[in-house]
């Protein structure tokens, strides 16, 4: 696994006359520490089409300097970025491939843009010598490789403030202050790629500024697309087994199936009905993982509620065992999925139905008046399975209707947040009131899930010897949360059905 940093630096303009003032000045600041200067040589590496630039990714090949090597970089937030290191080499390294395959599919990575760069670093460290920031004053020559910009030049100075390694961000604030009373400007540039990109880019005529959403098609466009982008910039963060992101690429494959079903009189289902179908196995594959780490984490939680005297025998550690048990190999089969040809070909075929959708005639319509059905359509949906679930009396068979219920819930919450931009707070408020259903009956799904699990490892614990008590003891907790929930679904279920509520939809 390539070495990974939490890049948090500021970029600021600055010319060949530009004088650093003195940061020593710089509250926190002992010394400012001369470093040296050091010559860097950067080969940017991207898709013909500069895919992973649109992304605001950087690729690079590097010498000089302390890390050279290849860099890999993703955006994190606004001056913040993950960097990725592996050693230097004469081909892309295997690992930053794989993490790039959702935005590289079958392209290959070419040279486009390389940067010389003559680097006048200074350490800004406190009273105790110890480091808080690096300083440098980079001098940058670029030229391009490849695009329209084929064999044009630029040139620039900048000035780098980069935070340590868990440094407090607000140190930053405290360097930049400095600076700008020195007359220095923060960079409109994202990174040094972006600004080579810019000035070695041929001026053209600027494209007519897009449109807003104006029919009932361009919004749900507009939020299909945007799960499919989650989709693919989730795929790196999968691959890196980042906290929650296979929860965020599973729920944006489940909230596109369900753009598909809800928006139907939109979008074509001849041919949305058949990549719902791979999304919902993709779902299914990211799932494995997910929904036993839910589970791990609510009967651990049990667990540690409990007084001491009540967790009786090897409890956490039997737990662990059944766990790893039913995670054996989930991991790598997830890798292999995002591996496989199978994933590549939805995310074609996504691309390719985001570029030329299958609109049907009521996307012409006023989003007014098209959306405001689809949505009631689902609440409709919901309702007859809320019916169905509270006539029956406690047990099995209620239990399959509220789990039912439950995912006609998470379709209208969907419907409900995809119309917002077009329909505002009532959709906001429609939403919101589905959520607070939803929540209530995936509370009481996985407490009938708990509660299969808790049966399992009390046949495990009696079978090894052990006592059963406190897995009994959750069961009956599991009982008691289960019996709660239902009692609260009614008025829950009252405030969601208000009348008013729909109306309002419809304006």
């Amino acid at each position: 696994m390539a070495d990974t940093k939490r890049e948090i630096e500021r970029k600021y303009e600055a010319t060949d006359a530009t004088r650093l003032p003195d940061l020593s000045r710089v509250a926190g600041v002992a010394r400012a520490v001369p470093k040296g200067v050091t010559e860097l040589d950067a080969v940017y590496y991207d898709t013909p089409g500069l895919r992973l630039a649109a992304d605001s990714l950087t690729l690079r090949r590097r010498t000089g300097g302390a890390d050279e090597g290849w860099h890999l970089k993703f955006p994190v937030a606004a001056g913040i970025r993950d960097e990725l290191h592996e050693p230097l080499g004469d081909t892309l390294p295997p690992s930053f491939a794989a993490l790039l395959r959702s935005r590289l599919r079958h392209d290959e990575v070419t040279p486009v843009v390389r940067l010389l760069s003559s680097r006048d670093v200074q350490h800004l460290t406190d009273a105790d010598g110890t480091l808080l920031a690096e300083v440098s004053v980079d001098t940058v020559l670029a030229e391009r490789f490849a695009g329209e910009g084929r064999g044009t030049t630029a040139t620039w100075t900048e000035i780098e403030v980069e935070l340590v390694d868990d440094g407090d961000p607000a140190f930053l604030d405290a360097v930049g202050k400095r600076l700008r009373k020195a007359g220095v400007r923060p960079s409109d540039a994202s990174s040094k790629l972006a600004r080579a990109l810019a000035e070695t880019t041929p001026v053209r005529k600027k494209k007519r500024e897009t449109e807003d959403p104006h029919t009932a098609g361009d919004h749900v466009l507009a939020y299909v697309r945007e799960q499919i982008r989650t989709i693919v910039e989730r795929d790196p963060a999968v691959r890196r087994d980042l906290p929650d992101s296979v929860h965020k690429m599973r729920v944006a494959t489940r909230r596109l199936r369900s753009a598909f079903k809800t928006y139907r009189k939109i979008l074509d289902r001849e041919v949305t009905d058949p990549i719902g179908a791979e999304l919902k196995w993709l779902a299914g594959e990211l799932g494995v993982d997910r929904d036993q780490e839910v589970l791990d984490e609510r009967l651990t939680t049990g667990i540690d509620a409990l007084p001491t005297t009540l967790a009786l025998g090897p409890v956490r550690g039997r737990l662990q065992v059944w766990s790893a048990a039913r995670r054996t190999g989930s991991r790598r089969r997830i890798i292999d999925v995002l591996d496989g040809e199978r994933y590549l070909d939805l995310l074609d075929t996504l691309d390719a139905l985001a570029a030329d959708p299958p609109l049907r005639p009521a996307a012409s319509r006023a989003p007014g008046k098209a959306l405001p059905r689809a949505v009631l359509k689902d609440y409709e949906r919901l309702a007859r399975r809320m019916e169905h679930a509270l006539e029956h009396p406690p047990g099995p068979e209620r239990d399959t209707a509220m789990h039912e219920a439950r995912k006609a819930a998470k379709r209208a919450r969907y419907a409900g947040e995809a119309a917002r931009p077009a329909l505002g707070k009532p959709a906001k408020r429609f939403a919101r009131r589905m959520k607070a259903v939803q929540s209530l009956l995936g509370d009481h799904q996985d407490s009938v899930v708990a509660r299969e699990a808790l049966r399992t490892l009390a046949v495990q614990a009696h079978a090894a010897g052990e006592t059963t008590f406190t897995w009994g003891l959750l069961y009956g907790h599991e009982e008691a949360t289960a019996d709660r929930r239902e009692r609260e679904l009614p008025e829950v279920w009252a405030r969601a059905s208000d009348p008013a509520l729909r109306a309002d939809l419809v304006r």
